[in-house]
């Protein structure tokens, strides 16, 4: 059953070119340019402050690259149809500083300006997602601070070898934190992003530990035979929903972290995985073939009846929820020997609307952001893969090229 489980949970990557889709009004978007004031233009600065821009759903970006002048209230003539102008600066001599102004196209009015530094090269894009959600709150728009958070994942290296990951939520950055052996199911612990738990398969029986990314200190957490997966945390931190395998057949249990007491949740002579908390963490949705294939269902944690929440498509196998809401992934094809379609859906536990979020390729690992309005996953495509993201309220989305080993977890 665990090797089922991780089958589920595997995707291979590859790379792909970014894509954007866009369906909300423009006229509700404020028109921004950029334009760059560095002694050293950076086309990836660039990039990455385009993608932030155009994923809060909340401007209308000028896809042009501009130099200019960083200091001073001249905006150049060809500017003069935009809203605003973003001036920025980077200077990578001695690790990463980076300055910017807002000005107000029409008159170069300035709105905001600040300076940001990091000792670190490497972790410029934080930098310049800092910089672009700042300036989203400047203009007083609804908050986009889920793009400074990182995402950890875990990725197949060699045969039962795996690593674990740190990145930005483009992918630019990345920084490998755990080698060596098999570690997997990454599971942010808090929502300060100081620790994960993962699933350590080193030694005899599948153990969770707690690792924290600023001090590397670990913890043993628990172990069990068979399995051993920590599929969500609760909003306090307190509790954990684990899938196990105890006697043969994965099932859900609670971890009261403070006390150590486990509580079996679902008691199925079948498969029972990756429970989530849905509602008022009173209950949680979850995988289970109890209808002879994987389809989602939902449950009070200390009650016993069950009830299907999707009717929709005939292996429905990976799922996440934020209160009410609920994201799962559908298969839609059948083919035995080619590439099948796997798409997106969003749907509610206090009713039946449900609505496609993706319509092309094989869509996987579903995740909502901190606040619930954007959710990420992984596309595969005949051509490659990337990690996407889909604003759920500009319903805009992008894709970000990711190449190398096959993801098995990912969290964010």
């Amino acid at each position: 059953m665990r090797y089922l489980l991780l089958i589920v949970m595997t995707l291979n990557l590859f790379a792909v070119d970014a894509t954007l889709t866009i369906e909300k009004d423009v006229e509700q978007r404020a028109k921004i340019a950029l334009e760059d004031g560095s002694a050293l233009a950076s086309k990836q600065l660039f990039n990455i402050l385009l993608s932030d821009l155009k994923i809060s759903g909340h401007f209308l970006v000028d896809e042009r690259v501009h130099k200019g002048s960083f200091d001073g209230s001249i905006i150049d003539p060809a500017l003069k149809g935009q809203e605003y102008v973003l001036k920025y600066k980077m200077d990578q001599t001695s690790g990463t500083k980076l300055s910017v102004r807002l000005l107000k196209a029409s008159d170069g009015t300035q709105i905001f300006k600040k300076s940001y530094a990091i000792s670190s090269t490497a972790k410029m894009p934080f930098l310049a997602h800092k910089a672009v959600s700042d300036v989203n709150d400047a203009l007083k728009f609804p908050s986009i601070g889920w793009i400074n958070r990182y995402v950890v994942f875990s990725r197949y290296t060699t045969p039962k070898h795996s690593e674990i990951v740190l990145a930005d939520y483009t992918f630019t950055y990345q920084k490998t934190i755990i080698r060596g052996g098999l570690n997997l199911f990454p599971r942010w612990a808090d929502r300060n992003q100081k620790s994960f738990y993962y699933t350590s398969y080193r030694g005899v029986v599948p153990t969770l530990y707690r690792l924290n990314i600023y001090t590397g200190a670990k913890s043993k957490v628990a172990s069990s035979e068979g399995m051993m997966v920590c599929s969500d945390v609760s909003r306090d931190g307190k509790k954990l929903l684990l899938t196990m395998a105890p006697e043969g057949q994965p099932d859900i249990y609670e971890l009261n972290l403070a006390t150590g007491s486990k509580t079996r949740v679902t008691r199925f002579n079948g498969i029972d995985v990756n429970g989530k908390y849905v509602d008022d963490e009173s209950r949680m949705v979850f995988v289970s073939n109890r209808l002879g294939y994987a389809n989602i269902f939902k449950k009070d944690i200390h009650g016993s009846a069950v009830s299907q929440v999707v009717y929709h498509g005939r292996n429905n196998n990976a799922v996440d929820a934020y209160g009410s809401r609920i994201v799962y992934t559908s298969r839609e094809s059948s083919s035995a020997f080619g590439q099948n379609t796997f798409n997106l859906y969003l749907t509610s536990t206090t009713d039946t609307s449900t609505r496609p979020l993706t319509t092309t390729g094989s869509n996987q690992f579903p995740g909502f952001s901190a606040d619930g309005n954007v959710v990420q996953y992984i596309k595969q495509t005949g051509s490659g893969s990337a990690v996407g993201y889909i604003n759920l309220q500009s319903k805009q989305s992008l894709l970000f090229p990711f190449g190398g080993h096959r993801i098995q977890a990912i969290d964010w």
